[in-house]
């Protein structure tokens, strides 16, 4: 009791109150339903049993009362009859005419015999020694062999056989049939040959069955299978298990069998699959777990209706809080129609607007020190470079004529105007492109040595848009790799899905410590200015533009070279 009461002060109200209707609506409900199961199984189990034994009497009945018809019939065909003792005449008469006229005679009984018995079909004379037939009164299969059929009993000179295929030429119907020796004085293989009609023996087999699923076995005299209606399960010529006597019944192979012997010595034997046997309990035990079902789902309504007074404005407030948790701020008040409940989630739903201005007003703070860190990171790169070019320009007017510095002040113009542009403005491919070209032209009169810079470009790629300022820091970091007078560089710009940059160069290569330094460290490499603040710089553009769907990845190798690839989404970046 103590571990029941500790479970149940675990249980939701929700729990409780099922539990409690479902149990106060069930037990009493179960108490009957026992109480009248064990009565109404006592009486349809007598009611089955009663209606299997009448149904396998009326059969074994109606099979004796055939083999007594075909026996009554056999009678009058044997030596003691009429029709006996004119065949007798025939076989030994030599006279042509007076064996026409017992031709005739026998032909005419013959007739008689059977239309006052209608249940008889097939009827002849059969000579076993030379398996020849006589005074047939159907067409006979040529395959006629009597002993090919299953014998359920013999005695007193006459065989019983069947059910078996009819032996007539134009029926696949099962039969009933007998062989009776004629016992002429001067010949010993003459039979008298019988079989019911075509439809009679089926007929017999269906009559008043209890069920679809209801099955006959014949036995023969020694107890074995003569004929199988369910011949997987019972096969014919095996020996079935049963207890002497007339009357016997048991369950077996998932079958349940009554069985009645006949006066000729073979049985009829009903057999019934457990489950049709057990169809109309267990239909009425589907009938009581309906009502059961019927009666619990009673019970669930109620509890549910209760669960929505109490339970149910508890799990709106839960939500709440749970999509406050998972930072969802902007679902819309529930409503309970219970005024403590409505109080409470409008006092929540206040809260959660004071956190959402909260969030915003972290969120805006983040974005403009974003946005200072990238103007910072393009300050600090712009004088550096602004700088080194103007002492350069200035040795070179020391050293040259005003043509040179003039190419080199032009150059210098256009690449400070296009890198001084406002922060976080974008430009077309193709405007990068040209302040790239500017910024090569610049290095190549500022290095004393030549190296061979490559731009190849889609055509239809030039006008996409793209950040500001991303392919200038990659050049300028290939050139601090080492490059010689054989050195070259290669820019790439195609379009696959997505925008494709990539810049390879020749030169000395990157160790891979430092393209993980490059690639994973948040702050710029301050032994390296150009190569740390660049590539830090092009990094955080990306991640401000493109919130992590732009991807920059370095491949490089000591001694062969580098390769910055970008891959960058086709669309508008967004303006700061």
């Amino acid at each position: 009791m103590g571990f029941i009461k500790s479970m149940y002060e675990y249980f939701s109200l929700k729990r409780r109150i099922t539990i409690l209707f479902v149990a106060s609506s069930i037990i009493p409900f179960i108490g009957i339903g026992l109480i009248s199961y064990y009565t109404i199984d006592s009486i349809l189990t007598n009611k089955i049993q009663s209606a299997i034994q009448s149904n396998v009497k009326q059969v074994q009945l109606s099979l004796q009362n055939t083999f007594n018809n075909l026996n009554h019939v056999s009678q009058q065909l044997a030596i003691q009859g009429t029709v006996g003792k004119k065949l007798d005449k025939f076989l030994t008469e030599n006279e042509p005419y007076e064996r026409s006229r017992l031709v005739s005679d026998i032909k005419s009984d013959l007739a008689a015999i059977t239309f006052t018995n209608p249940n008889i079909g097939l009827t002849m004379y059969y000579f076993k020694d030379d398996g020849t037939t006589l005074f047939e009164n159907l067409p006979v299969k040529k395959s006629f062999a009597p002993d090919k059929h299953p014998l359920l009993a013999e005695y007193y000179g006459i065989s019983y056989y069947g059910p078996h295929i009819s032996n007539g030429p134009f029926t696949n119907q099962y039969v009933l049939s007998a062989l009776r020796k004629v016992d002429l004085p001067d010949r010993d293989d003459v039979y008298v040959y019988i079989e019911t009609g075509l439809k009679l023996t089926q007929n017999i087999l269906e009559t008043d069955r209890i069920g679809e699923n209801v099955f006959f076995l014949i036995l023969d005299n020694d107890g074995r299978i003569a004929y199988s209606e369910v011949p997987d399960v019972f096969p014919q010529n095996a020996v079935f298990k049963s207890d002497p006597g007339k009357e016997s019944s048991g369950v077996g192979n998932g079958y349940f069998w009554y069985k009645r012997t006949g006066n000729q010595g073979w049985s009829i034997v009903s057999v019934v699959p457990e489950a049709e046997y057990n169809k109309e309990k267990n239909r009425w035990m589907m009938q009581t777990a309906l009502f059961s079902l019927l009666v619990l789902a009673i019970s669930l309504v109620l509890a549910w209706l209760l669960w929505k007074m109490v339970y149910r404005p508890l799990t709106k407030f839960h939500n709440e809080i749970k999509w406050a948790g998972q930072s969802n701020f902007h679902s819309e008040s529930a409503k309970t129609n219970i005024p403590e409940f409505d109080y409470l989630l409008n006092q929540f739903q206040k809260m959660k607007q004071q956190i959402r201005e909260l969030f915003a007003e972290v969120e805006r703070k983040e974005k403009r020190r974003a946005d200072l860190e990238i103007e910072k990171l393009l300050y600090q790169i712009n004088p550096h470079f602004l700088m080194n070019t103007l002492d350069t320009a200035h040795w070179l007017a020391v050293m040259n004529g005003q043509n040179e510095i003039d190419r080199l002040i032009v150059s210098l113009n256009k690449l400070l105007y296009y890198n001084l542009g406002k922060l976080g403005e974008h430009s077309t491919v193709r405007e990068e492109l040209d302040a790239l070209r500017e910024y090569v032209t610049l290095q190549q009169i500022r290095y004393d040595f030549k190296f061979d810079v490559r731009i190849d470009a889609e055509e239809h790629v030039l006008d996409m848009t793209i950040p500001r300022f991303i392919l200038q820091p990659l050049v300028e970091n290939a050139l601090y790799h080492g490059l010689d007078d054989k050195g070259h560089i290669h820019v790439e710009v195609k379009y696959n899905d997505r925008i494709e940059i990539a810049v390879r160069d020749n030169g000395a290569g990157i160790p891979v410590e430092t393209v993980e330094r490059l690639l994973n460290n948040e702050q710029a490499e301050k032994q390296k200015v150009g190569m740390g603040i660049g590539m830090n710089y092009v990094k955080r553009m990306l991640e401000a533009h493109y919130n992590g769907e732009a991807k920059m990845e370095i491949e490089s190798e000591i001694g062969r070279g580098t390769t910055v690839s970008l891959r960058l989404p086709v669309r508008e970046v967004s303006e700061a």
